[in-house]
């Protein structure tokens, strides 16, 4: 075989077997890559499928929120509502304690009233016992009086002129004074009919407001008759005849001042109708 020939044979097999090499490197090359793309897209799908999960807790959690937020927003509305709560009871509070000072000095005033009042009481009832003390010696004092008016009736028939009774109460120590009686006089004889139903005064008693005069039914004096009362020739004021016995009439005074300028003696005439 040429020199020739057989180094192209050599070349030829050197080149075949660089050839053989290059693609089986080329091979083992592919199966790495192909391995490396297998790894990388399983390890893409794992990705993939996390992010699924992630991302359904994601909305998961954002779902949450978003009842978080919600019940965060219903529990701002109810602590709202509790400090507007809060505040009405503590002004409800404080109005309390105001009403409950205030009915605490009303007490206290009523408590002060109620003790004056008890004092006023015990006072009204002592000027009670002296006001039924002063009524009993009045009652006494008319009823020595009616039987004064009785004995001067009586002495009256037996033509004896009244003497002078006056029974005064100190209405202010509710004691009785003392009643004096002048010495009787004989009387004068009447005049026939007493045409004027002239008389006088006999007795004043300022605190029954009345006064005995000396004339009576046997003189035509009714109940309801006037009678001016003189002294000397000037008009004092005026009597009307409440009561009439045999030979004298009691009368009221018709002016509230009279009692004071009555005097026993004055002259009595009967008015006109």
């Amino acid at each position: 075989m040429p020199e020739k020939a057989k180094s192209a044979v050599i070349l030829l097999v050197v080149l075949l077997v660089v050839s053989l090499a290059g693609a089986g490197g080329a091979g083992y090359l592919l199966q790495q890559e192909k391995n490396r793309t297998t790894a990388l897209q399983e390890e893409l799908d794992e990705v993939k499928t996390k992010q699924r999960i992630t991302e359904g807790k994601l909305q998961e959690a954002q779902t949450l929120i978003g009842g978080l937020e919600q019940k965060l927003g219903e529990a701002k509305t109810q602590l709202d509502n509790i400090m507007k709560d809060l505040e009405q009871e503590k002004s409800a509070r404080q109005e309390a304690l105001s009403r409950i000072e205030q009915l605490t000095q009303d007490f206290e005033k009523q408590k002060t009233m109620r003790s004056e009042l008890e004092v006023k009481l015990v006072d009204a009832q002592k000027k009670s016992d002296a006001f039924e003390k002063q009524l009993k010696s009045l009652e006494y004092s008319k009823s020595e009086l009616e039987l004064r008016i009785k004995e001067l009736e009586d002495n009256s028939a037996s033509d004896v002129e009244l003497g002078k009774i006056e029974v005064k109460t100190d209405t202010k120590k509710g004691k009785q004074a003392e009643t004096a009686v002048a010495p009787a006089k004989k009387k004068q004889p009447r005049k026939a009919a007493l045409q004027e139903q002239e008389g006088k005064v006999l007795v004043i008693n300022k605190e029954y407001n009345f006064a005995v005069i000396n004339l009576g039914s046997k003189d035509g004096v009714r109940i309801g008759d006037v009678f001016s009362a003189y002294r000397d020739s000037r008009y004092i004021g005026d009597l009307k005849v409440e009561k009439v016995h045999d030979s004298m009439a009691a009368a009221g005074f018709q002016q509230s001042e009279l009692k004071d300028r009555l005097n026993e003696g004055d002259r009595v005439v009967k008015k006109s109708a």
